[in-house]
């Protein structure tokens, strides 16, 4: 069994490696057939399938975001945002030997030239062991709000 300390790590490691903006090396977090998902505000449970999502990766798109996000030819991030990720609340959830499922908060700070947003919810992490290492199968970021103000939009990875 995961204890919250082990699932506490794994999620501050995550949250270092995108604040500093290492995202290749967070792609290397995920399974073969990962997802990152961030569902509308007016609909956190829903999935992909039946629900429209402000983001929804298999890890082929996701791949491809990274490559994207990576481009001087992004334009919402170039040059990229500053981010600080604040991390609390972490529960293991599950962990039947097959699949882990972590709970946790979350505040994304984003910087950008003279501009700060922030992001609340939470995250519902799936994992998997594989190879003696833990592998994100399933990651969810539920936000809190009703609207996504003031920018309207989500360029970074949550």
């Amino acid at each position: 069994m995961l204890t919250r300390a082990e699932a506490e790590d794994f999620l501050y490691q995550e949250a270092a490696i995108l604040d500093e903006w290492r995202l290749r090396e967070w792609l290397e977090l995920f399974t073969d057939d990962g997802q990152y998902w961030v569902p509308s505000t007016d609909r956190p449970d829903g999935t992909p399938d039946t629900t429209l999502f402000l983001i929804a990766d298999d890890i082929i798109r996701l791949r491809a975001r990274i490559a994207r996000l990576e481009s001087p030819h992004a334009h919402a991030e170039v040059p990229r945002s500053r981010t600080r990720r604040m991390i609390g609340n972490v529960r293991v959830l599950k962990d039947d030997g097959a699949e882990i499922l972590l709970w946790s908060n979350f505040v994304v700070y984003r910087f950008r030239g003279e501009i700060s947003d922030h992001y609340v919810g939470h995250y519902e992490h799936t994992l998997r062991r594989s190879g003696g290492e833990l592998k994100i199968s399933l990651r969810k970021a539920i936000l809190d709000f009703e609207a996504l103000r003031p920018a309207g939009k989500v360029s970074i990875i949550l």
